[in-house]
């Protein structure tokens, strides 16, 4: 998947980078290797963007904007960094991003992310999207990389007013939202 995309795009205009829940005081292990490898693929050239994608979905943090805040204090500009947070799944994280990333102007979009989930939406990205990419995470490059967390100010994020989505919606429609079907891929921005 990397390998054929990077042949693809050397470089692509934005990568996608799907949210994870933000639970108090710091990043957990999945939104630490995604935000990560999305910075390691800006800092060595492979993208000039990240779209960090997800609402306030099991805790009452825009995962979005905390994965900004981390991205920015591992280097990467705020102007470089943009933030799509109505996605509630993963499959939402893909359209979402990049109908936002389309509407920004950029022509090449990858998903950045890890293998099991690059794998799990490689079927609907190619379905739904003109061109996505994959650059999942590369393991042993990452182990190369410091997983030192940064000081972020995370507590202005949080939202007065949250409902957790299992609050909010039944297992079946959150079934059906995994698999891209809460979607209205006809709407209009």
């Amino acid at each position: 998947m990397y390998t054929r995309s990077l042949k693809k795009h050397p470089q692509y205009d934005a990568v996608i980078v799907p949210g994870v829940p933000f639970i108090e005081p710091e990043w957990d292990r999945v939104m630490l290797m995604r935000v990560v490898w999305a910075v390691h693929l800006y800092k060595r050239g492979l993208t000039k963007n990240l779209i960090m994608s997800g609402g306030a979905v099991y805790s009452p943090y825009v995962e979005a904007k905390i994965m900004k805040q981390y991205a920015m204090a591992l280097g990467v500009p705020e102007q470089n960094i943009f933030v799509e947070s109505k996605a509630e799944h993963s499959t939402e994280n893909v359209w979402y991003g990049f109908k936002l990333g389309k509407k920004l102007g950029f022509t090449n979009i990858a998903l950045a992310s890890d293998m099991f989930q690059s794998k799990l939406l490689y079927r609907f990205g190619k379905k739904r999207t003109k061109g996505l990419g994959f650059l999942p995470v590369i393991v042993d490059t990452l182990r190369t990389l410091s997983h030192a967390t940064p000081i972020i100010e995370f507590k202005q994020l949080k939202l007065d007013t949250f409902v957790a989505l299992p609050d909010r919606e039944s297992k079946w429609k959150r079934l059906r939202g995994t698999r891209g079907k809460n979607i209205n891929f006809k709407e209009k921005d």
